[in-house]
């Protein structure tokens, strides 16, 4: 079915003047189309849900309709009350003219149109510490939003996903293949990798033992917080909007944190070959907490802070398990260009770790701070 015959079967008004690639997501097919009529202009993005990704596309459907809902119904209430310093925006899903939040092509695959934020657009790196501290101020104003959900509400999009115990089981059934144990005797980095995951392996599972203590409570988290995802209003700087709601899923927000900070605060990137490169940025780090605990302070008891230095500890080991794991499975999950790219990423996951626990004091002290 042509694109635009397809978007025709949703409730948008104007008529339909250009319809075009859009973004550089790697998941979901993305278009913009532009609509206008004698006085004004909509925007709105046209996607099909991948099902490759999510299998269950109506459970995903659903679970954005719950989230949105919830979101804008506080966000009109806290508009009212004057309480924020900015506008806050959230996407909105547009009805198909049957009313459903989704329409089927010819070959059955899902696809859904959401208002586009206007004025407004992401980096794929932190700019410095004031964009680091709206991008913290995003997340954590994303994160108070969605703090009083019911996670039972919501359909766990991708089961299984950031929990390192069960990254640590696949890690150990691959290494009872032969082919992992061939390239861990062929290759002296690979065995310090494999050592670096041994004596970290009790750590790994501090946050999901805080889970079944009751020290932590499942609330609700982003999934993928990269600063990519985070909408910068073009005017005033400020952070607007929190986009890719498909993996927001029940869980501890602990993981949205750490692995959001994994991002912004390692300027090298996931790729850097020299590992000299790759440093824990401190003045990043702060930024970004001061932004986030101004937002999401109200609702985080002193065990969710306790905890925050663990997270930022652990989700560079977890990515970096994850790389390692799958380069000793020959490649299978992530996309590589070279046979050794997966190695090359574990080593740099692994030495933010260890630049994060060389400045676990001074994190500590900021995050007692705030």
């Amino acid at each position: 079915m042509e694109l635009s015959l397809l978007i025709n079967q949703f409730n948008i008004k104007g008529r339909l003047v250009a319809l075009q690639p859009f973004g550089n997501g790697n998941i979901n097919d993305t278009y913009l189309a532009i609509y206008r009529n004698t006085f004004t202009e909509t925007q709105v993005i046209l996607q099909r849900v991948n099902e490759k990704v999510f299998p269950n596309p109506e459970a995903i459907m659903a679970n954005m309709h719950e989230i949105t809902r919830h979101c804008h119904e506080k966000l009109e209430c806290d508009a009212r009350a004057g309480r924020d310093d900015r506008v806050w925006q959230m996407p909105r899903i547009i009805k198909a003219k049957d009313s459903n939040d989704y329409v089927r092509d010819e070959s059955g695959q899902v696809w859904r149109v959401i208002t586009r934020i206007m004025s407004a657009h992401a980096f794929d790196i932190a700019q410095g510490p004031e964009h680091a501290m709206e991008c913290g101020a995003a997340l954590g104003h994303f994160h108070y939003l969605i703090s009083d959900m019911d996670p039972t509400s919501i359909i766990d999009p991708l089961p299984g996903f950031h929990v390192t115990s069960g990254y640590l089981a696949a890690y150990d059934e691959t290494l009872g293949k032969s082919s992992a144990k061939a390239l861990l005797n062929s290759s002296m980095e690979a065995r310090r990798l494999a050592k670096f995951i041994e004596e970290r392996r009790d750590f790994a599972l501090c946050l999901e033992r805080a889970e079944a203590s009751g020290e932590l409570r499942k609330r609700m988290f982003h999934g993928d917080p990269k600063v990519n995802n985070i909408m910068i209003d073009d005017v005033t700087g400020k952070g607007t909007a929190m986009i890719d709601l498909d993996t927001c899923s029940p869980g501890l927000v602990h993981v949205d944190f750490g692995d959001a900070l994994r991002s912004i605060a390692n300027p090298a990137g996931e790729e850097e070959a020299n590992l000299a490169k790759v440093v824990f940025d401190e003045d990043l780090c702060t930024a970004f907490c001061k932004g986030y605990m101004r937002e999401a302070g109200a609702f985080l008891t002193d065990a969710d802070r306790e905890h925050l230095y663990d997270a930022i500890r652990l989700l560079p080991f977890e990515l970096g398990l994850r790389f390692f794991q799958d380069y000793l499975n020959g490649n299978v999950y992530f996309k590589t260009s070279v046979p050794e790219q997966n190695l090359t990423r574990a080593r740099v996951q692994f030495r933010l770790c260890e630049s994060v626990e060389a400045r676990e004091r001074s994190i500590r002290g900021v995050l007692r701070k705030l």
